[in-house]
């Protein structure tokens, strides 16, 4: 989303003072607002950047850059690292859901969540905030994979969506309180405040997710069963050991821990292999395939409009503040448009094929709207255009999610979420920002630049037409 991502506001100031030599220097320098903020809500809950080295300017995400004296890069790396652990550890928390009780499992994500982000507020250096933040990534990782299917499993048969859509509207909600909530933190207390507070927030629910009856998902044997089969196996592994009454004590004990290490080797394998085996009957459906794939051709837009909109905005219409104006008309348009496209497809009637309908015709509507937008020549209609066109292409995230679910097997359902996840990120978002530069090089044109990236829509919204 627009404001969950990357705005390159110090390169506005200083690219679009070249480009536009008209400008009154102090008008443009008046224009830098933020450093990128982060794609999920806990990022935005830090601070102001009150170095002396740069601008007195709000910064929702990065500690003080002078504690630390972070560079740029630095900076970009702290607001991204989270993703490290989201893509490593979403497949890892689908997969243990099979020999673990998922609802324990995200109690131990939360957990891992909320001691990292009360590391944030206690990092010392680049290092350990880095760490720290890669390891928010793994606590994200357990919701990505298993509460979608919580919900869908709990959700009353007419209003799955509807469930599905106010669980992912909670992104953009966060984002934007998240925005109010750093910039108060932060200005009246100290950006640590603002972890050490949200770290707190987030524990009871921690500890709530460890001490309530666990929930059991559709499609996954009692978590019970799987400690049956370790004990089982322990025991098997004891009596063997004790065969011979004549060995010696110290022999028995190597045997033993020879036979325990090697019982926890086979079960590592023997995940490793189940896991290797789910993946390969995930990707022979053809519906979750295709699904994903128009998923990764939608984010690469996504991606790319949260990066660059805010400066393609400045360079376009030469707007004073085109940060808070994209950031403002996403949220708005992600909460809205969310809601709305998981309650139009309970009314349509959720079944797969109604999912895929709805998808490609509100991507199609949406990148309609959004490629007229860039066309005109208006601020004003260019504003009224985008947010049109906004709110379609937000109404697809309950229907995008419900086909991942819903195209799978039940005991699938936990690696389909993290799988679609891990590929929407590699191969969509990740590389469009990049990719989107070098298109801006070649061309030097940013009307020319974005009517190219939003023409990606339309291939979404063809892939989910088929």
């Amino acid at each position: 989303m627009l404001s969950t991502s990357s705005n390159r506001s110090d390169d506005v100031v200083d690219v679009d003072q070249n480009s536009q030599p008209n400008l009154p220097i102090q008008q443009s320098k008046s224009q830098s607002l933020s450093h990128r903020p982060p794609p999920l809500a806990e990022a935005e809950m830090a601070t102001r950047s009150l170095s002396e080295d740069s601008p007195p300017t709000p910064s929702w995400f990065t500690p003080k850059r002078g504690d630390f004296k972070l560079n740029n890069f630095q900076d970009g790396v702290l607001s991204s690292a989270f993703m490290v652990g989201l893509l490593v550890a979403s497949p890892i928390f689908a997969s243990l859901a099979k020999s673990h009780n998922p609802f324990r499992l995200i109690g131990v994500g939360l957990s891992v969540w909320t001691f990292a982000t009360a590391g944030c507020g206690s990092s010392f250096d680049f290092w350990s905030i880095a760490i720290c933040r890669m390891l928010v990534g793994v606590g994200e990782a357990s919701f990505i994979s298993l509460a979608a299917p919580f919900i869908d499993d709990n959700a009353p048969v007419p209003q799955k969506t509807a469930w599905l859509s106010m669980f992912y509207m909670c992104i953009p909600t966060g984002v934007a309180l998240g925005y109010v909530y750093g910039g108060v933190v932060g200005s009246h207390l100290n950006w640590r405040y603002a972890f050490w507070g949200e770290a707190i927030l987030m524990l009871p629910f921690a500890v709530l997710a460890f001490v309530i009856k666990p929930l059991q998902l559709k499609g996954f044997a009692p978590a019970e069963s799987g400690k049956a089969q370790v004990v089982a196996s322990v025991s098997e592994g004891s009596e063997a050991s004790n065969l011979n009454d004549h060995v010696s004590e110290d022999i028995s004990d190597q045997a033993s821990e020879r036979s325990i290490k090697s019982i926890g080797e086979s079960r590592f394998l023997n995940q490793l292999s189940q896991f290797s085996q789910d993946t390969k009957v995930l990707l022979q459906e053809k519906v979750y395939v295709v699904n994903v794939l128009g998923y990764i051709a939608y984010n690469f837009v996504i991606g790319a409009y949260s990066y660059w909109g805010p400066k393609a905005g400045y360079n376009i219409y030469h707007m004073s503040n085109a940060d808070m104006m994209f950031g403002g008309v996403t949220i708005v348009c992600g909460i809205v448009g969310t809601i709305s496209g998981g309650f139009i497809l309970d009314q349509m009637g959720a079944t797969i094929s109604n999912a895929f309908k709805l998808l490609s015709a509100a991507t199609f509507l949406g990148a309609i709207s959004c490629l007229t937008a860039f066309c005109l020549s208006s601020l004003y209609g260019f504003l009224a255009l985008f947010t049109v066109g906004e709110l379609l292409v937000f109404a697809t995230q309950a229907p995008v999610n419900y086909v991942c679910l819903h195209s799978v097997k039940p005991s699938l359902r936990a690696l389909s979420m993290a799988i679609s996840t891990v590929s929407i990120h590699i191969f969509g978002d990740v590389p469009s920002s990049p990719l989107v530069g070098v298109l801006q090089d070649h061309v030097n044109n940013w009307r020319k630049t974005t009517l190219a990236l939003t023409s990606i829509f339309f291939l979404a919204a063809g892939i989910w037409f088929v």
